[in-house]
This record gives C-alpha cells, structure tokens and sequence, in this order.
C-alpha cells in the first residue's frame, strides 16, 4: 500500500504545478505585455477629427492648391480712357475759308468696348525718315469736355493753319501727320496728302481744337 500511493502523490504534485504555470502565464498577457490590435474605427476617428483634435484634414474634391473654400473672381481694372491700341485716326477732307486751311482730324473706337477721350490730341508733322517738321501746333483755347466712343464711334479736333500764299511762311510738303491721342505716348500714323504746310517763320501758323464728338464740323 505504501508503494502504490507515493506515485499517485507524485502525478498529483505535477499537475497543481501546470496549473499553477498556466496561471502565471495568463497574469501576464493581462498586464499588457502582449496587446491587441486597435479596432478600425479607432484608426477612422483619427482621420476625421476636427480642426480640435490636433489633425489635418484634406481639401475637398476639386480645390485648387491654396483654395480656402471662398470664390475670388478675376477682375481687370481698366481707366476706362481710349488707348491709341484702340484707336485708327484719319484726316478728313479740307475746309477753306478766310485765308485758312481747315481739317478734321478724326479719331474712332475700334475696339469692342466703350472709352474715353479727354482734352486734345497731339499732332506733328514729320518727313518720310520720320522728323519731325515745324514746332507743335498751339492748342486753340477752349473747355475741354468728355467724350464717350461706343464702338465704331468717332471724335473729332480741328487742324487748321493759315494758307502758305498768304502767310508767307516757310513751308514743306510732310510725307505724315503723327496724331497720338491725349494722355497717350503711342502715335498714330496717317499718311499726309493735302500738300504743304507752314513749318517755320510763325510759330504759330499750326493750331489744333479740343476733341468733340462726330467726324467734323
């Protein structure tokens, strides 16, 4: 009898030792050295916090770089006044009339937007290399007037000196007339065919008009 329980002590000792392991070994998953995944809807909270929480979020669909959500739209500022780009000039025919020569020089819209012209163009007389006959003309005194072009629409000033015969003036034959239109640098060229004009002797013999709306007196 004494034989036969000491084995069964033994068996009986063994197995409260596995048990006891089995213990120790579940203890220390519990402390968290061994942890489990994070659940997914954990990981989507993080991507759509708030401006609160610390993250960032992504533009929406379709925005530009830099786009905070307003709309800005595009504006060009424009003076509104006529630029030569959108200017052709003419000479109109001659008006004689008290010893005097009398021409009409005509400035029109060409573009497709509404302008400005204010005050009076400028003019000179130049040779075919380009120089520039005779003094400016004077500016005839008078109260200048805004004058609004539509498109296809024109202004007019009044060219006018003393007839060479009569004056006695030194005189050429200009090859063009530069007409630049006022607040401008940029001339217009027309070609110049109503024969000579006084370009010396009287500084004076050259006048121009304010503009005016029309194409002539």
């Amino acid at each position: 009898m004494a034989n036969t329980s000491q084995p069964m002590r033994r068996t009986a000792l063994l197995a409260s030792a596995v048990a006891v392991l089995g213990l120790l070994t579940a203890c220390g998953d519990d402390s968290g050295t061994s942890s489990a995944p994070r659940p997914s809807g954990a990981v989507e909270a993080s991507r759509t916090a708030g401006p609160d929480s610390g993250t960032t979020t992504a533009p929406a669909v379709g925005a530009a770089p830099g786009d905070t959500g307003g709309s800005a739209s595009a504006s060009v500022r424009t003076d509104g006044r006529c630029h030569t780009s959108a200017l052709s000039a003419a000479v109109g025919r001659v008006d004689p009339g008290a010893g005097q020569r009398n021409f009409p020089i005509v400035l029109t819209n060409t573009s497709e937007g509404t302008c400005t012209l204010y005050g009076y163009p400028g003019a000179a007389f130049v040779d075919a290399s380009g120089k520039q006959l005779g003094p400016d003309p004077r500016r005839a005194p008078a109260s200048p007037q805004t004058v609004t072009l539509a498109p296809g629409k024109s202004a007019w000033a009044g060219l006018s000196f003393s007839s060479p015969q009569i004056s006695g003036a030194r005189t050429a034959t200009p090859a063009a007339l530069l007409v630049t239109p006022p607040d401008e640098r940029e001339p217009i060229k027309v070609t110049w065919t109503a024969g000579e004009v006084p370009v010396g002797g009287n500084a004076s013999s050259v006048s121009v008009t304010v503009l005016d709306a029309g194409t002539g007196p």
